[in-house]
């Protein structure tokens, strides 16, 4: 390694991997500055392709080169923030294809550099595959039948990420066969080393994603190869599903760095295994028709190959702390509960076969009833086997109750053969509804009075028994009085299990989720509930102490309606086992919060007068919950919610409740802003932000005696000195509030400086509409200024007035946040309700960077008015624009603004690199006068109104379930959120900012008031709509035609 670049390259990459900042720093900077270096890149991978180099500097060279490819390879830049893109030579590409893919293809011994080089080549081969390098696949299948371990290892490795990341369709189906028996050799070659098998059935499983792709463009051609493939491979997945595990050594480690043969041998058909299964559950995804004919035969294989694996897995997972989740250098998983999760999934799928179905039915019957039918007992104990407590999550349960909590709400994401299994009987609880139930009951039965059960077995068929009552109680469905009954008896023994505090904490659990199934008022629901309570008190065990906590809510829900003088024992017992806690460890302690605010909720839901009874400490309880999870999101959330419902509860029973209430609580609300000034706690100030606004919204006409008086001094104060929108927003609307409820209050207010409230509304909105304040933030300002134009007046605010609305005026032409705009539009739409002339006089006016201020705010009005949201606001902006549109106004008339959307008319072919071009070009559209944008918004109002734009969703809908209505009866939903899916994280980000796939309700209300509105002008024509009903589209012109009809 004689060249000078690669010594260089050789110490900085040592350099960056120093435990010293300095140097590592340096060498980080220096490689970014040689990338201009032509021979940057070819000198990395000589370093990757050299033995001598030790593994980490080969990595590191590998992981920089890919990056570097990624960045500059194209030649398209896509990634301006990275810096200017580097060319590279049409010499250096060609050398380094060769260098890389012989590395990759090489007897090289080290398999994370295998995978390292394989996964360089495919990147190249994702924007030079097959058009500058064209022997790429086929170089790979020719070696490939006839390679050495290490060459086959790197092949297998190229061919599927070119099968993941390069190959379209058509290039696919080209040498699809090719492909598949190039794999298939490979696969059925037990010659070979498992895991290489493993791989090569990974690749298969691979050609099923892009056959899922193109299925609905090509299905017979598509169908046709599917069914010829797995044909073929069908025999051996069988065959494999068949093999027996190889001995293993008594408690040698998965995880260990034991490299012998045996401990080889276990992970290569283990991961040999997995990925037979996982090809089987993708090819049923995709065309599950075509397994049908096999689905008795899977799900045989399966439920053998389960039951052969219990010893195994209760010796490794349920007695010892044996690590699993595992995978390799190559991304294939090898420990057994991976295995064992994937099959009871696939077993899952082949229950709901039909010709399995038709099969276990017929024995069903032959038996007469369903817990007298062996299978249903084999499968309960099965499930029962896997479903018990892992000896892992025994002692992590024990240590933090928040991941004992995190299970049992199913919000980790952690899955695993123990949920799996709670699945499996909800699946057979939509098959066979209370049979499931009974079937369940009956093996319980036999399995507690078992003498050699474990406490794990049993707390097992009660876990299982949470699950499935949880689906029923979800769907409605009913459970028999006769089995909720038998289920005292194991609740009863469970709860009485002195040294089994796991069993306890389930029997608990059990307890709160079943009494809300039955409906007998002779069940014993507040016997249950006292001796939950009596246990939070009571239990040694904090497992056992929060289980009964969260069984609370189940009581509360219970049909047979609790007693309310039951919420003061709930609330004393959850706050004796917080403050018997540090306090300051629940900050971290997300899930324990959520679940003790739930439960308090529950109680307090029995009877919000108890939030002010005299004594009662339950909203001290709330805020003290509040204050130390006031970071989570989800937490504030709940809080709020329970907050605005002992407001609304209090607010409906007249001004006496409300009063009592602010009594109580607005110390605390205004405390908090001090406490969290001081510590710079904005979450905390958040909260009481939001709940101050909550109080505020929901108040009594006029606001009691000193409400103003003991919030607006602090809110004043942080609203004057905050940039926080989250703070923000809500005090903003607390003001808003106070403003419709109590304006002469608000107004006789004065600081200590002697500043009136309108003063101080004044400045507050002033300093809100400045360009220091971002949109986001500022978003609820509009409604302060509407809210204090109505409310104060000409009278009260004088020459502030026209000062105010050139400043929401102005505000306006820099807005870009929708929420933002809506809201100060809204200010201009409220005036022009009573005064529309008035509005179009003022705007006339004024001057805002040089355009008349009627331009600049109708020009957003009338472009954003659409997109508004909420019914009032809706309904308001409909009306001002109908009164806009009545002055027939030449101002308004000669005003032109921004019309419809100019689609350009191509029929070449978009490539990527054009794509990106006309991305980059904005959008054109046509222009118009604003009389004529007021009829084209109005009508599309209209629209909206008549709940025909749902309507006409309803329908594409329903089309596309009829045209997905012929499946054979063994699909399913996918039960997880695939956020690997674009639409789904369109939809996802498209609600984090608020908009989503977003559809207005009808709206009878304004649907009667445009009605009205275009048979007055059309008929009269008033400001010449009939010739600006000759400028409308043809789309518009039959809307307003259907809806004339319909009216």
């Amino acid at each position: 390694m004689a060249s000078t670049t690669e010594d260089l390259l050789l110490q900085l990459l040592a350099d960056t991997q120093s435990s010293a900042q300095g140097p590592r720093r340096q060498a980080e900077v220096h490689l970014e500055q040689l990338q201009s270096n032509e021979a940057f890149p070819t000198s990395l991978a000589a370093i990757a392709s050299h033995a001598s180099v030790s593994t980490s500097i080969r990595q590191s060279a590998l992981s920089i080169l890919r990056r570097y490819i990624e960045r500059n390879w194209s030649g398209l830049d896509e990634e301006i923030s990275e810096g200017p893109l580097v060319v590279i030579s049409d010499t250096s590409k060609e050398q380094l294809r060769g260098t890389l893919l012989s590395l990759a293809l090489s007897d090289e011994a080290d398999r994370k550099i295998k995978s390292a080089s394989s996964f360089v080549v495919s990147k190249i081969a994702s924007v030079d595959f097959p058009e500058e390098w064209p022997t790429l696949l086929p170089t790979i299948l020719h070696l490939i039948p006839t390679a050495t371990e290490g060459q086959l290892h790197g092949a297998l490795k190229v061919l599927g990420d070119l099968v993941d990341d390069s190959l379209n369709e058509d290039q696919f189906f080209a040498v699809a066969r090719d492909i598949v028996k190039v794999v298939y050799d490979v696969a059925v070659n037990t010659s070979k080393k498992s895991t290489l098998r493993a791989l090569a059935v990974s690749v298969f499983r691979g050609c099923f994603d892009i056959m899922e792709m193109v299925k609905d463009e090509h299905g017979p051609e598509v169908k046709g190869f599917a069914d010829e493939a797995l044909h073929a491979w069908s025999p051996f997945f069988l065959e494999v599903m068949k093999l027996p595990l190889p001995p293993r050594q008594e408690g040698s480690d998965e995880s260990s760095r034991n490299t012998g043969r045996e401990t080889q041998e276990w992970r290569g058909i283990i991961a040999l295994k997995l990925q037979v299964v996982k090809t089987l559950m993708k090819i049923r995804s995709v065309f599950p028709q075509l397994l049908l004919p096999q689905s008795p035969v899977l799900f045989s294989a399966t439920w053998d190959e389960l039951s052969l694996l219990q010893d195994s897995y209760q010796n490794l997972y349920i007695n010892h702390d044996e690590q699993g989740r595992l995978e390799d250098s190559d991304g294939l998983p090898y420990t057994l509960d991976f295995l064992v999760l994937e099959e009871l999934d696939f077993l899952q799928s082949c229950l709901r076969a039909p010709p399995v179905q038709k099969e276990l039915e017929a024995q069903i019957q032959a038996h007469n009833t369903v817990q007298n039918t062996p299978w249903v007992l084999d499968v309960m104990k099965l499930a029962v086997q896997y479903a018990q407590i892992p000896n892992e999550e025994e002692g992590l349960w024990d240590i933090d109750v928040n991941l004992f909590l995190a299970e049992e709400t199913s919000v980790t994401a952690n899955y695993t053969a123990r949920t799996a299994c709670g699945d499996l009987l909800i699946k057979l609880g939509e098959w066979l509804h209370q049979g499931a139930l009974e079937g369940l009951l009956a093996y319980t039965k036999i399995l507690y009075a078992a003498p050699n059960s474990t406490w794990r077995t049993k707390e097992a068929s009660l876990y299982l028994l949470t699950q499935l009552l949880n689906d029923f109680l979800d769907i409605e469905k009913s459970v028999p009085a006769q089995v909720a009954s038998a289920y005292l008896e194991f609740i009863d023994y469970a709860v009485h299990r002195g040294d089994e505090y796991l069993l306890r904490a389930r029997g608990f659990l059990v307890a709160g989720v079943l009494v809300q199934s039955v409906s007998d008022e002779s069940f014993p629901t507040v016997a249950l509930l006292d001796r939950s309570i009596k246990a939070i008190d009571d239990d040694e065990s904090e497992v056992v102490k929060v289980a009964c906590i969260k069984a609370i809510q189940g009581f509360v829900k219970a049909p047979g309606s609790v007693p309310a003088e039951r919420q003061v024992p709930i609330a004393v017992a959850i706050s004796n086992f917080l403050h018997a806690k540090d306090l300051t460890e629940l900050e971290d302690a997300d899930d324990l919060l959520v679940t003790l605010v739930e439960s308090l909720r529950a109680a307090i839901q029995l009877d919000p007068r108890v939030s002010v009874a005299p004594g009662s400490g339950v909203l001290d309880l709330l805020f003290l919950l509040a204050k130390h999870g006031a970071s989570s999101f989800q937490l504030t959330m709940l809080v709020n919610e329970t907050f605005e419902e002992i407001v609304l509860a209090l607010s409906s029973i007249g001004t006496q409740g409300f009063v009592a209430l602010c009594e109580k609580v607005l110390p605390s609300l205004t405390g908090a802003f001090d406490v969290g000034s001081m510590t710079e706690d904005h979450p905390l100030t958040t909260l009481a932000a939001e709940l101050l606004a909550i109080l505020s919204e929901n108040g009594s006409e006029p606001l009691p005696p000193g409400f103003i008086a003991a919030t607006m001094p602090k809110l004043n104060r942080l609203l004057m000195n905050t940039v926080e929108g989250e703070i923000l927003r809500p005090g903003v609307e607390s003001i808003k509030y106070m403003l419709m409820h109590d304006p002469d209050q608000v107004f006789a207010w004065q600081d200590e400086t002697g500043r009136s409230g309108l003063e101080a509304c004044l400045i507050i909105i002033d300093r809100l509409l400045g360009p220091t304040i971002e949109d986001n933030a500022a978003s609820e300002v509009g409604g302060l200024a509407a809210e204090l134009v109505v409310k104060a007046g000409q009278e009260r605010l004088g020459p502030f007035l026209p000062q105010l609305l050139q400043a929401v005026a102005s505000r306006v032409a820099t807005a870009e946040a929708p929420a933002f705009i809506q809201s100060l539009i809204l200010v201009f739409a409220r005036l022009s309700l009573v005064g529309a002339h008035d509005v179009v006089e003022f705007l006339s006016q004024i001057q805002i960077n040089g355009q008349s201020g009627l331009q600049v705010v109708l020009s957003k009005w009338l472009e954003h008015s659409v997109n508004f949201a909420g019914y009032d606001e809706i309904r308001q902006n409909v009306i001002a624009l109908s009164k806009l549109y009545d002055l027939n106004d030449n101002r308004i008339a000669q005003t032109t603004v921004r019309g419809d959307l100019i689609i350009p008319q191509s029929d070449k072919i978009m490539t990527r690199s054009k794509t990106k071009a006309r991305i980059a070009d904005p959008d054109q559209y046509t222009v118009v006068s604003a009389q004529l944008k007021i009829i084209k918004v109005l009508i599309e109002e209209l629209l909206s109104a008549s709940g025909a734009q749902n309507a006409t969703a309803a329908a594409a809908a329903a089309e596309f379930a009829d045209e997905e209505g012929d499946d054979d009866g063994w699909e399913d939903v996918p039960n997880v959120l695939d956020l690997g899916l674009g639409t789904t994280k369109a939809d996802l980000m498209a609600y984090g900012e608020g908009s989503g796939s977003f559809m207005r309700q009808r709206d009878d209300q304004t649907q009667a008031y445009l009605t009205e509105f275009f048979r007055k002008i059309s008929s009269e024509n008033i400001a010449g709509f009939n010739e600006l009903y000759t400028a409308l589209t043809s789309e518009e012109k039959e809307k307003l035609s259907e809806l004339a009809q319909q009216a």
